[in-house]
């Protein structure tokens, strides 16, 4: 079997005011369904390895976890290793029913933004409010960074993870790196 190579190869940079690191390979799952279905429900959970979570809020335990993306759709999170497993249990758990589970892990990549300017930097790029009052760790936005689809939370104060298309990663990277450059602080606290 081949090893998997993330859309950047793990590029880093740590010129700017904050800490920007390609992560992965991250192991994620689509699931679309009826959310209130007790056995979707259950089949989440142990896919995910955490609770279902609440509206725009992020579930982590480790390297697991569960975003809620949308009223009908999940994303599980997993070891990489182990998504193809998490994936066929979700189709025979949810066999027979209107569900869909499909890996996207190779379709996506994942970023880190940290430091104490990480606010900064996502609040150039996303039309959220990202004032500590307003955005905390554990919630989940599903939202754009300048001209792209992408998904963020913050697992802890000041670090920010990024969902995005693989195919616009080098771009996610680059346009992250410009909104780093140094003396670009913002102070938006």
């Amino acid at each position: 079997m081949s090893e998997p190579v993330t859309a950047l190869n793990n590029a880093s940079d740590h010129t700017g005011i904050v800490e920007i690191s390609e992560v992965g390979p991250i192991g994620m799952i689509t699931l679309r369904g009826d959310l209130a279905d007790k056995k979707l429900i259950k089949a989440a959970v142990a896919a995910g390895g955490v609770n279902v979570p609440e509206q725009r809020r992020i579930n982590t335990e480790g390297d697991r976890g569960m975003a809620w993306m949308s009223p009908d759709e999940l994303l599980i999170l997993s070891p990489y290793a182990e998504v193809k497993d998490r994936t066929a249990d979700l189709a025979e758990a949810l066999a027979g029913q209107f569900a869909l589970a499909v890996n996207v892990s190779d379709a996506r990549a994942v970023f880190e933004v940290k430091g104490k300017h990480a606010r900064d930097v996502m609040a150039k790029l996303a039309p959220v409010d990202l004032h500590p009052d307003q955005f905390t760790p554990g919630m989940f936005r599903r939202t754009r960074l300048a001209q792209v689809a992408a998904a963020f939370w913050m697992p802890e104060e000041d670090c920010f993870h990024i969902v995005c298309f693989r195919s616009v990663a080098q771009y996610v990277f680059d346009l992250l790196k410009v909104a780093a450059q140094p003396g670009s602080e913002v102070a938006i606290t």
